[in-house]
């Protein structure tokens, strides 16, 4: 009889959906703040219009026109890009309730980090994307809201003290996609709060033979350019599960404000290069953005000297390895997991015995010893010592006996 993980299927399901949605959010995100930058003026526009541009795609030309505000009259089709960023939320959302929430004492909690019950960790994650967007609103409706590169900086701020409170509160993979889902939640909040209303006043107006009030669009230009810097920062972040050594470190909090940065300046090459300008007066961001990689990498990889009146860690025998695997590995890598959370063991990587300790020794040495992505949320103790251990039997070769 076939043993069906339907955990896996739905996370699957909500996965697939995820991606496909945010792709199609992206895809037209960028199209058209490339085709806002790349419009050009000239005497023969018709009036209203601010200006136009020709594309080529699939064999055909296309001539595309922006309004400074709207058209005279409500044309009879009219086509609009919503339900792209809805989906890519509410299927994120499924995806995170799945993986986070059903299974939160492995994936959301770390003991070792704060001792939570699932339901009080549930109730936090919730608590920070509505808080985030509720302060990057409040932010954009202040005073100061008029200065771009000043607002900018207010929203680089609260990006990275909920990255500080969410790594000193959830595990590290979980404070990772917890801070990815809450810029999405920004992003998706201006579309559904700001953008998509206020073009709906403006389609009230021309229905009604009134004039548009222009501040409304301008508003929505302004929500969609941030939702335009801020993709390329959640894409990481919300991928950065399979990389453990982006979350795994004392500096998490850190590497998501150089990951902004990163993000940031590259997007920032691409628009200008669409307004036009040569590609030669564009040469600071890629420079930046190369560099503040190297800074990523440096920092990550940076490790304290060794202490030279430290005890050198001795190698343990097979049997002392199989013993740790068998009480902080084998609930969860084993064929018949005893975690309730787990149907299946992970990557199919099975740790019953000494020869599977050592057909998959690379992924113990990079998971367990050189990251503490594993075990989940730390559930089961690993402590810091076997920890050591199982990296000083792996680099030793994987002996039989012990190794002095």
């Amino acid at each position: 009889m076939l043993e069906i993980a339907y955990a896996d299927w739905v996370s699957l399901m909500f996965r697939w959906l995820h991606v496909v949605a945010g792709i199609s959010w992206i895809g037209t995100s960028f199209y058209f703040i490339f085709l806002d930058l790349s419009l050009r003026k000239h005497a023969n526009l018709p009036d209203g219009v601010g200006g136009e541009a020709w594309n080529v795609h699939g064999g055909g030309f296309y001539l595309m026109r922006k309004y400074v505000v709207a058209p005279a009259e409500m044309p009879k089709e009219l086509h609009w890009f919503k339900y792209e960023a809805y989906v890519t939320w509410l299927s994120g959302f499924a995806l995170l309730a799945v993986i986070y929430y059903w299974g939160a004492e492995s994936y959301l909690i770390d003991k070792d980090v704060l001792d939570l019950e699932s339901w009080e960790a549930i109730l936090i994650s919730m608590a920070f994307f509505a808080s985030g967007w509720i302060i990057y609103d409040l932010l954009c409706r202040s005073p100061f809201s008029s200065h771009s590169l000043l607002l900018s900086a207010a929203v680089f701020v609260l990006i990275a003290f909920a990255a500080y409170f969410l790594t000193h509160i959830f595990s590290g993979r979980a404070a990772f996609v917890h801070v990815g889902a809450m810029v999405g939640s920004i992003m998706v909040g201006n579309v559904f709060f700001i953008i998509i209303p206020n073009q709906k006043k403006v389609v009230k107006s021309l229905l009604a033979g009134e004039e548009p009030d222009p501040r409304l669009g301008a508003i929505g230009k302004h929500r969609s350019t941030h939702n335009n810097y801020l993709t390329l920062p959640v894409v990481l972040m919300m991928i950065s599960q399979h990389y453990p050594m982006l979350y795994d470190n004392e500096f998490s909090w850190l590497v998501v404000t150089l990951i902004l940065l990163v993000g940031a300046s590259i997007r920032h090459f691409f628009n200008l290069m669409h307004t036009g300008k040569p590609i030669f007066t564009l040469r600071w961001q890629w420079p930046t953005g190369a560099a503040l990689m190297v800074v990523l990498i440096v920092l990550l990889s940076w490790q304290p000297a060794p202490d030279p009146n430290a005890e050198q860690v001795e190698v343990p025998s097979a049997v002392d390895v199989l013993a740790i695997a068998q009480s902080r590995c084998a609930s969860c890598h084993a064929v018949k997991p005893s975690d309730p959370d787990i149907e299946k063991a992970p990557g199919s990587v099975m740790l019953e015995t000494v020869a599977d300790i050592r057909k998959h020794s690379a992924r113990i040495l990079k998971q367990s010893v050189l990251s503490k992505a594993m075990p989940l949320g730390n559930k089961t103790r690993m402590t810091d010592e076997e920890r050591k251990a199982l990296g000083a039997w792996i680099r030793a070769g994987m002996p039989e006996g012990k190794k002095e």
